[in-house]
């Protein structure tokens, strides 16, 4: 179950992103007023954008009816880092709100990578794939985009948790201040997803030095995006005849960070005397 549940919440993702990207379909603007009198519609009348959340909500509703009567039995988990609460399917409330909840920690995680992404601007037209979902956030200085995954994360978590302590599905009785500590480490836990884009391009860097896969504009984005994060490695002798070893280091440096702080992250959350 946790595969399909992964596949509808990608599926869910791409009815949001179409609901995002929608408005900037050249086809969906209104035909000029001079065209309007000799022009008539050739098609039914075109998808409106709230036509789009309304099937996000479906699915997201449907999904809760189908874990319920097709595997009764099954418990979702929602991976928040330090915190994973559970939700039975027998129990249709909490199943719908794991089903939304588990796409809103998709869709968090999406945009988490967004913004790593828009900290290092690259060519277009790859660029505008990160711009268009951002909206006006892509605009903000970097020092607010860095801080947005931080802020935005632990006002999500501290909301969710109030709705799942009235549901009873976090049993635990905590202080404010409790919850706010809880918020902030989760807030903090944001920032690890940042490893995954960073480790990926630099492996597509590191593999598009070798094996040449043509000027294609993906690739262009991918060799810049990959020299601004190598930069701090720049006065390192890293190469060696023609081999550079500078996007391996990256690669374990990174991953090393993100593992130190998640462990220092979960030190400091057993920290905390719930």
């Amino acid at each position: 179950m946790g595969i399909v549940d992964l596949i509808l919440n990608l599926a869910g993702l791409l009815l949001w992103l179409n609901w995002r990207s929608i408005r900037f379909d050249p086809m969906a603007k209104r035909t000029p007023a001079t065209l309007m009198g000799t022009l008539r519609p050739a098609a039914p009348k075109k998808l409106r954008r709230w036509h789009l959340l309304v099937f996000l909500a479906a699915l997201l509703f449907l999904r809760a009816i189908i874990y319920r009567w097709v595997a009764p039995f099954w418990v979702g988990i929602l991976d928040g880092g330090v915190v994973a609460p559970s939700f039975r399917s027998d129990w249709f409330p909490g199943m719908v709100t794991f089903s939304f909840l588990s796409f809103g920690l998709t869709l968090g995680v999406f945009y988490v990578v967004l913004l790593f992404l828009s900290l290092w601007p690259g060519t277009e037209p790859i660029q505008s794939l990160v711009k268009i979902p951002l909206g006006r956030v892509d605009a903000w200085p970097r020092w607010a985009k860095i801080l947005l995954p931080l802020f935005a994360t632990a006002a999500v978590w501290w909301l969710t948790s109030w709705l799942l302590g009235w549901l009873g599905i976090n049993l635990k009785h905590i202080s404010m201040a409790q919850r706010f500590e809880e918020s902030i480490l989760i807030g903090l836990g944001s920032y690890l997803v940042w490893k995954f884009p960073a480790g990926a391009i630099l492996a597509l860097y590191l593999l598009n030095s070798y094996i040449y896969f043509g000027g294609h504009p993906f690739w262009k984005y991918v060799n810049a995006t990959a020299q601004k994060l190598l930069a701090p490695l720049k006065q390192i002798p890293l190469r060696v005849g023609k081999v550079d070893f500078a996007p391996l280091l990256a690669i374990g440096l990174v991953f090393l960070a993100a593992e130190l702080a998640a462990r220092g992250i979960h030190w400091l959350y057993n920290r905390v005397p719930f």
